[in-house]
């Protein structure tokens, strides 16, 4: 099973963004205080649980908690901030996201299977 990697500094989500040029990163962008942020983060377990591509690197940030990541990920990546979200950054851009409802393990797979 692939976990993901907490992002707590803006140094850390810079090189995970870096690194996007060698390995594709999938950053989920998670509040600990919303039910749908919750349902999204079980979706984004279960796709890790099931049959994730292992080329990919998965990275979290806790909107609430880690808030000036979250708005660096906003800025750095030109994606308008949503939580529940998910980004996945190849070459040190954004080349496909969604938000809420649209994060399911099923259309995780469909997307990052093709990666």
């Amino acid at each position: 099973m692939k976990t993901m990697t907490r992002l707590t500094s803006i140094e850390q989500l810079e090189e995970a963004v870096t690194q996007s040029s060698e390995t594709p990163l999938l950053l989920f962008k998670h509040s600990t205080r919303c039910p749908i942020s919750a349902h999204a983060y079980e979706e984004v377990q279960a796709y890790l649980e099931a049959a994730p591509n292992e080329q990919i690197n998965y990275s979290i940030v806790l909107v609430i908690e880690d808030r000036a990541v979250s708005t660096a990920a906003a800025e750095r990546l030109g994606v308008r901030h949503e939580s529940p979200q998910t980004i996945l950054v190849k070459n040190g851009h954004p080349v496909w996201h969604t938000s809420h409802s649209g994060i399911t393990s099923r259309d995780l797979s469909s997307v990052l299977s093709s990666t």
